[in-house]
């Protein structure tokens, strides 16, 4: 959806109250105070009226941070006290995740349990898919280590804030004021924890890796039945994993208020100097990605032989859809078409496609490992080496389960910070610019997918070697797109 005249009219009113009002407040001191209370807040209900004229919810989000900042700033003890709110969100998320990553996990895997008729191909797949989203881990560990956007944040830490009944936010009695280090577990404790005992109980207690091993077996023996067999389970799984999804985007509608009660809580409790953590975590993510692209993408079409060109060509309409929307289901139409416009064979594209929005989320993969250690960095918790790279085994089987869902990846990264016993508060302070990496992540995962199914058809020696049906010529040609050239 294009943003009309009128709507651009009143995010820049907006942003630019919000601006002077600051500016204002900073330049006059005390004596610009209200005055510049008044422009703040007027910008604040024109950014309401640019998000109610939207009808969507994201931008209503986005106007819950700057809202809920803007209260943190002005009443801090009242914002504390709306932690509640937060807190209740929370709880509706937690009650998702473990259905939702058992349901997707199981029919990710025994839906494709063709992966036995296609032979070489499924294998092959499954080899680039497992190794690009690993890499894609590595580097969003990497990126987090190096720019340690959210140390200095000690949201959620033992630090723990108390408030006296004179309303006076100050330090609980205790509290430590150096970094934290969790507590290592043994090898053998570690391997003996991926492993469930009761698949109720893992899933009771957000243990995102066993329900994670358990629905990979799940998957794998259901797979391996006859059709008839198979077919009500797989129905099951794959019709709660649509209800889960449904109820998802039901719980997300009190998200901004969600978000902006933990934005005025953070605020609050730590003043503006949140938001300089929150840039950098985007900065961060943008500069991953772009470290992914130039690292892995790149070098995989140039080890492939792929026309670099062309295939940028082919997939800027999918990528564009992916970006608008934030949704990879969204731009699979048109990423299927494009792809064998530019040379890939239908079977191929049939079956790489949809099995990489299960097992190759590289763009997930990236805020995931990168989401997690700025959790464990904002709680000022240290993690080795070692429990870092635990994370990233863990989230190469949680990561799976992320559908082209917007906002799918929350559930994985609270299951996460579940497991590693890690405060859920700093995920909500990452979900108050989630709406802006979302489209990042988003265009990363298509692009990803499309290439996979080039690198496939590559690997096969089937590039090109058929032409594309006349509707995908006809519909690719109405949008422009580069065509194959022998």
């Amino acid at each position: 959806m294009r943003l009309q005249k009128q709507e651009i009219g009143f995010l820049a009113a907006g942003m630019i109250l919000l601006a002077c009002g600051t500016m204002l407040r900073l330049l006059e001191g005390p004596s610009g105070q209200v005055a510049g209370l008044s422009l703040r807040w007027a910008g604040v209900l024109l950014l309401m009226v640019f998000a109610v004229r939207r009808k969507s919810l994201t931008p209503w989000i986005f106007v819950a941070m700057v809202a809920g900042a803007e209260l943190g700033f002005d009443a801090p003890h009242f914002a504390v006290g709306l932690r509640v709110f937060s807190d209740i969100f929370l709880r509706l998320i937690k009650t998702i995740v473990g259905p939702l990553i058992l349901a997707t996990l199981i029919s990710g895997i025994a839906g494709h349990g063709d992966l036995k008729s296609v032979g070489r191909m499924g294998l092959k797949s499954l080899v680039y898919f497992e190794v690009v989203t690993t890499l894609a881990l590595v580097i969003g560990l990497v990126a987090i280590n190096w720019s340690k956007a959210g140390v200095g944040l000690n949201v959620g830490s033992p630090a723990v804030i108390a408030q006296t009944s004179a309303g006076a936010v100050v330090p609980a009695a205790g509290a430590a004021s150096s970094a934290t280090t969790a507590q290592p577990m043994r090898w053998d404790e570690l391997l003996l924890h991926v492993f469930p005992e009761n698949i109720a109980k893992s899933i009771a207690e957000g243990q995102i890796l066993q329900v994670s091993v358990f629905a990979i077996f799940f998957g794998i023996a259901l797979a391996t039945l006859p059709d008839a067999k198979q077919a009500p389970v797989l129905r099951l799984t794959e019709s709660l994993s649509e209800v889960m999804f449904r109820f998802t985007n039901v719980i997300m509608y009190f998200a901004p208020v969600g978000v902006g009660a933990a934005m005025a809580y953070t605020v609050g409790q730590m003043g503006l100097g949140v938001l300089v953590n929150l840039g950098k975590l985007v900065l961060t993510y943008y500069g991953a990605l772009a470290g992914l692209g130039l690292l892995v993408l790149l070098p995989v079409m140039l080890l492939f032989r792929i026309p670099v060109r062309g295939f940028l060509a082919a997939i800027v309409e999918p990528a564009s859809i992916a970006f608008a929307t934030s949704a990879s289901e969204a731009a699979l139409p048109r990423a299927m078409e494009s792809m064998e416009a530019f040379g890939v064979p239908r079977k191929i594209v049939a079956f790489v496609i949809p099995a990489g929005y299960s097992f190759n989320m590289d763009g997930a993969a990236v805020y995931l490992t990168l989401g997690a250690v700025f959790v464990a960095q904002a709680a000022g918790m240290h993690l080795g080496l070692g429990q870092q790279l635990v994370i990233v085994f863990m989230l190469m089987l949680a990561s799976k389960g992320v559908s082209g869902v917007p906002r799918a990846t929350l559930m994985v990264l609270m299951a996460t910070a579940a497991t590693l016993h890690l405060p859920a508060e700093p995920i909500f302070v990452i979900l108050g610019v989630d709406a802006l990496m979302d489209m990042g992540r988003t265009t990363v995962n298509v692009v990803g997918n499309c290439l996979a199914s080039v690198v496939v058809a590559k690997w096969e020696g089937e590039f090109r070697s058929e032409l594309p049906s006349l509707s995908v010529v006809e519909g690719v040609a109405q949008e422009g797109i580069l065509l194959i050239s022998k």
